[in-house]
């Protein structure tokens, strides 16, 4: 049987969109394995890690039929590759093996029965449905990532917690000394609910969803306009599912209290200064050279119309950076973890950021003049 008949391109865009999750070692061999099933003309891809199920659906040709198989997701990608993106490539089964050609290219693979595959159990219990536009999640996904914690102990830090309550949704990431919070509004009312998602469900959702930059290639409708792709999201007690552009995703979630975030962000500072996003990111970036692979110190002193950066090492070198700033504030000499700077500002695309800060041993509040719902607050250091 004639399983599909496509373009290079088409196959390897699909296989591509659920293959992020598949680990090359698994416990479970099947688990390296696309899902591919065949209903009429329509062909679905699923792959699982037992934690997280992409699954996309694509017109691809090949004989009408219902049939269905797994076979290794990543050999199929490195073939596919290698073809020039033109080329119609056929898949087609016989006796437990798959054959994929492309010109006078044959690849006979080894295939696993499709019903010893580990789907998902998809929770009974999603409560209401919403959507933002791709571009508006993947900006707030983009704002926060940075500050989740890797491998922490506190479980519940590895990842992102989401809260869609009335018209705001709200990202939080925080690895306890530092802590990033982003927000969008929503076009429904929506009752109060909380989920963490993964570190590996955010990663790979960043990767998926469509920017800006993609939204200007999308189809546009009969005035013009872009047509925004948007992703649907439904939460249940234990998961999650996303919708979008053809995809459908389903994740399980972190259990355990995510921090007060509310009680984090500070409220009352009372030095503020606005300063160029780009030179106080190289400047940075030059002392950072200059700090101790363990202990990524740099010391900010903040005086009225100046701002100096110093950082030094165990070999006594320095590095000293001095930028004209508007402020009239109290001189304050601080110290903090350069990564966690460097990190906000590299993530940002704005031209200005303010910095409010109270004293020497409070954190301090990182914001964007023109994005209200963005607050990044970072601990300060002993130096």
């Amino acid at each position: 049987m004639i399983v599909l008949k496509a373009t290079q391109e088409k196959v390897l865009g699909a296989l591509q969109a659920v293959s992020g999750i598949v680990e090359r070692r698994h416990t479970l061999p099947i688990l390296a394995n696309v899902l591919i099933r065949k209903q009429g003309g329509h062909t679905e891809f699923t792959t699982s890690d037992l934690e997280i199920q992409v699954r996309t659906a694509a017109e691809l040709g090949g004989d009408e039929g219902a049939f269905s198989t797994t076979v290794g997701a990543r050999k199929m990608i490195d073939i596919l590759r290698t073809l020039p993106a033109d080329q119609v490539v056929t898949l087609s089964a016989a006796q437990n093996k798959l054959t994929l050609a492309g010109g006078k290219s044959r690849f006979t693979l080894q295939t696993l029965p499709a019903e010893d595959f580990p789907l998902v159990q998809e929770s009974a219990e999603f409560g209401p449905s919403f959507s933002v536009p791709q571009k508006t999640l993947k900006g707030l996904i983009d704002q926060v990532h940075f500050a989740m914690a890797v491998h922490d102990i506190r479980y519940y830090l590895n990842g992102i917690l989401f809260v869609a309550e009335g018209r705001t949704l709200t990202l939080v990431a925080t690895d306890g000394h530092r802590l990033a919070l982003a927000q969008a509004t929503l076009d429904v009312e929506m009752p109060k609910q909380e989920v963490i998602l993964p570190r590996k469900t955010v990663l790979e959702l960043q990767r998926l969803l469509k920017s800006e930059k993609d939204d200007k290639s999308a189809p546009k409708d009969a005035e013009g306009n872009v047509e925004e792709s948007r992703i649907e999201m439904r939460f249940a007690d234990n998961q999650a599912k996303f919708s979008f552009g053809g995809m459908e995703f389903v994740t399980k979630l972190v259990e355990g209290k995510f921090p007060d975030y509310n009680r984090v962000i500070p409220k009352n500072h009372r030095n503020h200064v606005t300063l160029g996003r780009a030179p106080l990111l190289a400047s940075l970036q030059r002392a950072a050279i200059l700090t101790s692979e363990k202990f990524k110190g740099v010391r900010i002193n903040f005086e009225p119309g100046t701002l100096r950066i110093a950082a030094s090492n165990a070999e006594q070198e320095e590095a000293k950076e001095e930028l004209e700033i508007d402020y009239g504030g109290d001189a304050i000499e601080i110290g903090f973890n350069v990564t966690y700077l460097i990190d906000v500002l590299a993530n940002a695309s704005t031209e200005m950021v303010m910095l409010s800060l109270q004293d020497a041993n409070s954190s301090a509040l990182v914001t964007i003049p023109e994005q209200a719902g963005f607050k990044y607050v970072v601990m300060p250091m002993r130096i």
